[in-house]
């Protein structure tokens, strides 16, 4: 039997370690968090990542937890639509998306997996292109070593050397709240270096975000992004009082450089690891999980890591360009400028929207 280990408990880790057992591989998870946990995060998931679980057999499982009647679209500041989404239209062409907290996501992907799988509190602090790990633990070795670790990979180390991620320019905080008035619009609001999204979740709470130009690495509170939306229109003001300052995640946006490959030996990266993306398109895991079933496909034929280079880069690459653009358009803070993208952006079709969609949407397995 072939065997794996699979360097990261993210998402994208627990998807190829299913994807992987599911063919016949023999995997291990090294996690170096004590636990898989995922907090105050939620995940959007489109068509192709719901066919991507599908491969893996949980995609009903996890569309349950989507939202049936719920509406979409962007706003400005002061509540004004500017674009609409033609879900009925979209639920026809790609299928309804879902959105869902990380850590539900995880725990299903776990579900599917054999006891003793997941190793946590085990670092791994250097990979071989044969195949060694070492880790906190000792060492091991596979026929397959998969860097599912994120944006700082050692993984990726062995593969491509150093590299630096990219800092886009602004910083995300994300919640997941509870609100008396119940919410059936999922959408962002877009303002002068600002933006704010909102997405119900199946349980009743609301997955929220904030996210506003500044330095890198500058320090902020949860009272400051209240002050920074205050104003802004209804809910905003409501989900921002709500969040939890012991469970609200801040982050700088980053992405990754361009690799020249995803590959090297019996090392394969995926997720953050190979492609790390700006949210702007919302598909960071959607990709990660693309990836763990294409890669679970190849891995056992010839050349199988070349050919999932081949498939996996051009495609992911084209991604985390197209977002690293929406981000630069959406956060324009100069005034004529950003007049000028909200009459764009009520301008353009909602048929134009879907097609501008469709090469991201259409994948299959």
């Amino acid at each position: 039997m072939s065997t794996a280990i699979v360097v990261g408990g993210g998402i994208g880790g627990m998807a190829a370690a299913l994807a992987l057992v599911r063919t016949g591989w023999a995997v291990q998870v090294l996690e170096r968090a004590p636990e898989v946990a995922a907090v105050g995060s939620g995940i959007s998931l489109w068509s192709n990542a719901l066919r991507a679980l599908d491969a893996l057999g949980v995609g009903d499982t996890v569309r349950a937890q989507g939202m049936a009647e719920v509406s979409a679209g962007i706003r400005d500041d002061r509540g004004r639509w500017l674009s609409r989404t033609d879900l009925a239209t979209l639920r026809e062409r790609f299928g309804a998306p879902v959105v869902i907290h990380r850590a539900r996501l995880l725990d299903i992907l776990r579900a599917e997996l054999p006891e003793g799988v997941v190793s946590t509190g085990v670092s791994v602090r250097e990979v071989s292109l044969d195949g060694r790990v070492v880790h906190s633990a000792g060492t091991a070795s596979a026929d397959l070593i998969v860097g599912a670790d994120g944006i700082y990979s050692v993984v990726r180390r062995a593969v491509c050397g150093e590299v630096a991620p990219r800092y886009a320019g602004y910083t995300a905080w994300r919640a997941v709240v509870d609100i008396a008035e119940p919410l059936t619009e999922f959408g962002e609001t877009w303002g002068r270096g600002a933006r704010f999204g909102m997405a119900p979740l199946a349980d009743g709470r609301v997955y929220c975000f904030a996210v506003y130009d500044a330095p890198e690495n500058a320090a902020g509170s949860l009272a400051e992004v209240r002050g920074r939306f205050d104003g802004w229109h209804h809910p905003i003001s409501a989900l921002l009082a709500a969040a939890d300052p012991n469970t609200v995640l801040h982050n700088d946006i980053y992405d990754l450089p361009l690799l020249s490959t995803f590959t090297a030996g019996r090392i394969a990266l995926l997720g953050d690891a190979a492609h790390a993306m700006t949210p702007n398109l919302g598909q960071g895991g959607c990709q990660a999980l693309e990836d763990a079933v294409i890669l679970a496909r190849l891995a056992s034929e010839p050349d199988g890591l070349a050919r999932y280079d081949r498939e996996r880069r051009p495609r992911t690459q084209m991604i985390v360009a197209r977002s690293a653009r929406i981000g630069t358009i959406a956060q324009l803070s100069a005034r004529p400028l950003v007049t000028l993208r909200n009459a764009a952006v009520r301008l353009t079709p909602a048929s134009a929207q879907l097609r501008s969609m469709a090469e991201i949407l259409d994948w299959t397995c």
